[in-house]
């Protein structure tokens, strides 16, 4: 496996002009996810509010976090039953959304998409604040990217679409889907070196 590690400076915000921008996308996706929590009536107000509290916590010193997993720790799951907890808020922010987002079992079994993260790295860098790794890429006509959360997903593919569109006059077909915890941890820590 190669290392991804010349694309792994830490971008915290405020670190260099333009890494603020790209936590922007973190916190659209916070603020997506915790508007989808209330709709689906997946936590109390103040649980929401002290998970969105401990994301942006992490966010501000440079770390990926996700709310979801914030989340199901404010509710006070235990470890063994974290993977349990994110996959029920997982259901629930995905009924929200007019297309709900697949979950998919296999997704740790694919090949990161080095060639692709290589030629995209501001893609690769909002991936990584986003905590959605891109699980495919057949050159730039088929990409996929997945997450726990379904809203950090799709920020990302409409990213890809707008990138590539940008650079080679290509649309390609983006697809989005959920993981399971386990598959998540190990792609985030497979892709990111998280």
């Amino acid at each position: 496996m190669t290392s991804l590690s010349p694309f792994m400076a830490v971008d915290e915000p405020g670190s260099h002009p333009g890494k603020e921008e790209i936590w922007e996308f973190a916190e659209t996706c916070l603020q997506q996810t915790a508007e989808a929590l209330r709709q689906a009536r997946a936590a109390t107000p103040a649980e929401i509010s002290q998970a969105i509290s401990a994301v942006r916590e992490d966010h501000s010193q440079g770390i990926p976090s996700d709310l979801l997993e914030g989340l199901a720790r404010v509710q006070g799951h235990k470890e063994e039953h974290i993977s349990h907890a994110i996959h029920g808020l997982g259901e629930k922010v995905s009924a929200t959304l007019p297309l709900p987002v697949p979950l998919i079992p296999f997704a740790a079994k694919l090949m990161a998409p080095s060639a692709f993260y290589e030629s995209f790295d501001r893609i690769h860098k909002i991936a990584r604040v986003l905590l959605s790794p891109v699980i495919y890429a057949e050159d730039t006509d088929a990409i996929g990217t997945a997450s726990v959360n379904p809203f950090a997903s799709n920020i990302l593919a409409d990213e890809i679409r707008l990138q590539t569109f940008k650079r080679l006059g290509i649309r390609p077909f983006v697809t989005t889907a959920r993981l399971e915890y386990e598959s998540w941890t190990f792609l985030t820590r497979k892709h990111f070196e998280l």
